[in-house]
C-alpha cells in the first residue's frame, strides 16, 4: 500500500491505474504466479523462457548476463513485478532480487536502481571468484562453506 501510494504518479502515468487496492491485488496475483512458474520443478519446465536479458538490445549470450524476468500479462495493463538474475548456464539463473517497476528505466527511480547495482555486484563477484557456470559456482559455494566450518571450530 505504501510503495503504490508513494509511486502513484508513476503508476497513473504508465499503467493509467488510479486504484491503489487494484494494484495491490495484480501485484499479488502477478507474484503467485510468478513463485508458482519459478519454483515449477516439473520435466518440461524451462527457465530460459521466463528471464530474459535485462537489455532490450541484447542479441547475444553474454558470460553471466544480467537478466529479467517478468509475467506475459493478458489483463488490463503489463506486469510491473521484475525479478532479476545472473545467468550462469541455460536453465541455471542466481536470482539477486525484484522490484515493482513502473518507469521505462531502471535508473528512474531509486529502488529499482538499486535492485540494477546489486546485480551488478553479485555479478563481480562471480567473476572475481571464477564461479562462471554451475559447477564453478558449486566450487565456490563449497569453498566458502569449508571457510565457514574452519571458523567456527576455530572460535
Amino acid at each position: 500500500m505504501n510503495f503504490f501510494c508513494d509511486n502513484m504518479s508513476d503508476l497513473e502515468a504508465c499503467f493509467k491505474i488510479t486504484d491503489v487496492n487494484q494494484a495491490i491485488y495484480d501485484t499479488i496475483d502477478d507474484s503467485n504466479e510468478l513463485q508458482c512458474l519459478i519454483l515449477d520443478l516439473s520435466p518440461d519446465s524451462n527457465l530460459d523462457k521466463l528471464f530474459r536479458p535485462l537489455e532490450n538490445s541484447r542479441t547475444h549470450e553474454m558470460l553471466l548476463g544480467r537478466e529479467k524476468a517478468r509475467l506475459a500479462r493478458n489483463r488490463n495493463h503489463a506486469s510491473w513485478l521484475r525479478l532479476y538474475a545472473i545467468k550462469l548456464e541455460p536453465g541455471c539463473y542466481i536470482i539477486t532480487g525484484g522490484a515493482i517497476k513502473l518507469t521505462r528505466t531502471m535508473q528512474e527511480r531509486e529502488h529499482t536502481l538499486r535492485e540494477l547495482n546489486n546485480m551488478e555486484r553479485v555479478r563481480n563477484l562471480l567473476l572475481q571468484e571464477g564461479a562462471i557456470d554451475a559447477d564453478g559456482f558449486a566450487d565456490y559455494l563449497s569453498e566458502i562453506n569449508e571457510d565457514h566450518l574452519y571458523e567456527t571450530e576455530n572460535s
